[in-house]
């Protein structure tokens, strides 16, 4: 089969969407129904062989991976690291087996056969641990706390909104990809997930695409137990699109027309609420056994039974199913090549930007940062707040340094983290009643009092490429707890972002024992 034509020109993607709905109208119908098949077999068998892991929700979202990776995502296999690719966020990490096998049947080169099968092993050298890793190709973040991966995609999808912002040019975009995050029930209910709607929302980041994974199952039972608003008027109200999906265990179709809807938005975030069946063709679809247990050896053999294929086959992946995802190589290498090409033209037209952009795709300062610090003469030599060293250092640097993105969770005039002539992160249209506006050009973020959304948000900032983003955030010390998973899940996936907390002393002690960090250093 042809590879299909997606290309990086904006005006050519209709007709890539529909050659994408003809061939899954024909050639592909059938090639479809035998993967959905395989795909989900194989998962109870990778989670049987050690006796442990997630199968339901990997098993359930089978259609929705095939429609990402096979149809809709840019991304280069032989190249993981392909600047302008989509970027994927699995924030329901413990679904990490679906990810996994859609590396290895793309082509990554290190999720070999070999190494999916050893997901949930004792293996030291394993590349299938039991949630995505940041320092595995083809995770862009490390994912677990559920909730987390909502706010990194923001975060991505923000980068790719300033990036494009600050370089793109009349006929030269060089950065134009989408974020595609998956998420589930529980996801949604996390704090973090709704700080980091809201802003995406305020903000119009339609770059970005979430896929809730609809199964109405959480470890404890039906998510009724716990929930029951309407998620797509919360979507709604928090101005997002939403589309629905009401058979995402089969209707492959249908995500894929959603998917392609979504990337066409030219105004809001886009929420596809997709129906699913959590371990779908299992004894225990639809509860919550499906979870987070394998489905014992007669379990394994009653899904192998209901989806047509021998129970005596263990591990099976045909060379139809390969042969269905070899173009996938060819059209990653022909993207980055289109990519290369018009990086290199740009340079010709703009070639300061040009030379500024490349060092922050390699991860470069844009200035020499030891020439912008002040000079030690200059220092105060009394006692001086936090705050007012940690401006006197910062402010100069995000002045001059374009890697610099800099916020605060609502105290900005008492963290001094204002410099002359700063532009805020904003959508371009927002009038706001304070008459403070700016465009996705800014480098000075307001994230509201969303502690714990600002550091996690910030994660996603840095991880879009190394040193391409440097986020730097601010606020007193005492609320930094809020921010606490946020700043470990950094910490934990060597993310470069900065932290400066203030007031740090029971010298606050105007404010009371609320704002008074006693404690706090021993979380830090």
């Amino acid at each position: 089969m042809a590879p299909i034509a997606i290309t990086p020109d904006a005006k050519d993607e209709p007709v890539a969407a529909a050659n994408v709905l003809k061939l899954i109208q024909n050639e592909d119908a059938q090639t479809i129904d035998l993967f959905l098949r395989q795909f989900r077999c194989l998962i109870a068998d990778l989670c049987q062989q050690f006796n442990g892991g997630h199968p339901g929700g990997a098993m359930g979202m089978a259609g929705i991976g095939l429609a990402l990776w096979k149809y809709v995502m840019k991304y280069s296999p032989n190249n993981p690291n392909y600047f302008n690719r989509d970027r994927f966020v699995l924030s329901n990490g413990h679904t990490c087996l679906f990810q996994y096998t859609f590396l290895h049947l793309t082509g990554y080169k290190h999720m070999t056969f070999d190494q999916l099968k050893s997901y949930h092993s004792a293996r030291y050298d394993s590349f299938a641990p039991g949630h995505p890793e940041i320092e595995h190709e083809g995770v862009e973040v490390t994912t677990g706390p559920l909730g987390q991966g909502i706010a990194n995609a923001v975060g991505l999808a923000m980068a790719t909104k300033h990036l494009a912002a600050t370089y793109n040019k009349p006929n030269y975009d060089l950065i134009n990809n989408n974020t595609f995050c998956m998420i589930g029930d529980a996801c949604l209910q996390e704090g973090v997930s709704m700080e980091a709607i809201q802003l995406a929302g305020h903000w119009k980041l339609n770059n970005l695409v979430v896929m809730y994974d609809n199964n109405q199952i959480t470890c404890d039972g039906s998510v009724d137990l716990c929930n029951t608003e309407d998620v797509n008027a919360k979507m709604r109200a928090c101005g997002w699109d939403v589309i629905e999906i009401e058979d995402g265990c089969f209707d492959v179709e249908g995500i894929v027309k959603a998917l392609l809807k979504a990337k066409s938005s030219t105004e809001k975030p886009t929420f596809i609420n997709i129906h699913t069946v959590i371990g779908v063709g299992s004894k225990v679809a639809g509860d919550a056994k499906a979870h987070g247990a394998a489905f014992s050896p007669d379990g394994v053999k009653a899904v192998k039974e209901r989806f047509g294929m021998n129970p005596e086959e263990h591990f099976v992946v045909s060379d139809e199913i390969y042969n269905y995802f070899r173009d996938i190589k060819t059209r990653g290498e022909r993207l980055e090549e289109d990519w290369n090409n018009l990086v290199s033209a740009y340079s010709k037209e703009y070639p300061e930007l040009h030379e500024e952009f490349i060092k922050r795709v390699e991860g470069r300062f844009t200035e020499d940062w030891r020439s912008i610090i002040p000079a030690k003469e200059t220092f105060p030599t009394t006692p001086t707040p936090s705050r007012k060293s940690a401006g006197i250092i910062c402010n100069p640097l995000a002045a001059k340094l374009r890697n610099f993105m800099v916020g605060t969770a609502d105290l900005s005039p008492s963290v001094n983290m204002i410099w002359k002539d700063k532009i805020d992160f904003q959508h371009p249209d927002l009038k706001t009643t304070c008459g403070i506006t700016g465009n996705y050009a800014g480098r000075f973020i307001h994230w509201g009092i969303r502690e714990h959304a600002m550091a996690s948000i910030s994660n996603g900032l840095a991880a879009f490429g190394k040193g391409t983003i440097l986020p730097v955030t601010s606020s007193f010390f005492m609320f930094y707890i809020y921010a606490a998973p946020g700043v470990r899940m950094g910490a934990l996936q060597n993310l470069q972002a900065i932290h400066i907390a203030t007031h740090d002393s029971i010298g606050t002690g105007e404010d009371g024992p609320t704002h008074q960090p006693i404690a706090l250093p021993a979380l830090y």
